[in-house]
């Protein structure tokens, strides 16, 4: 199973995307952060994030770039978050993959979802504003565009979080699908 889990900021995807993971069942779960904490205010988001995961029995591996490296646990349910922050970090970071962001992202979530049981991935729904942006910042939303939509094809669910309810754009499982 692979769900896809979008909102805006603050939606309560998050939340949502843990309570997915947990409704597994007894699995080894893994949550993937992917939010390198290069300030104050990352470094509150990540212990934010790791309040609302306590008790819930996942193991944390941290990884900025480089996907296809992660090696899981067989059958294990996994908990990507987030891929704006992964996208992000493989455009920018030093040895980040650039210009091949969108190859080397869709790669890591093919190496992922081959080893994992269940995969939730969260992403952002970050173009919806109104806001004209151009250069590497509007590089930047392109691949995450192009990554989100490739995803979204192959996922089982893609969920939008408004308001911390859940919206089911596709529905795999309700559709007979699959």
């Amino acid at each position: 199973m692979m769900i896809l889990v979008t909102g805006g900021s603050g939606s309560g995807k998050s939340a949502f995307a843990e309570d997915c993971v947990v409704s597994f069942g007894k699995t080894d779960r893994i949550y993937i952060a992917t939010m390198y904490p290069f300030d104050e205010e990352s470094r509150k988001r990540v212990q934010r994030h790791r309040k609302m995961r306590q008790g819930k029995g996942f193991e944390t591996v941290e990884c900025y770039t480089g996907l296809d490296k992660i090696r899981l646990p067989e059958n294990c349910t996994v908990l990507l978050e987030c891929m704006s922050n992964l996208v992000a970090n493989e455009m920018f970071q030093e040895e980040g993959a650039h210009e091949n962001t969108v190859e080397a992202v869709l790669k890591g979530v093919r190496h992922i979802r081959e080893q994992a049981g269940n995969l939730v991935i969260v992403t952002n729904e970050i173009f919806s504003e109104a806001a004209d942006y151009q250069g590497e910042t509007e590089l930047y939303q392109e691949y995450l565009g192009q990554i989100n939509q490739k995803i979204a094809e192959i996922a089982d669910q893609v969920v939008e979080v408004v308001y911390g309810i859940p919206v089911y754009h596709k529905n795999k499982l309700l559709s007979g699908e699959g």
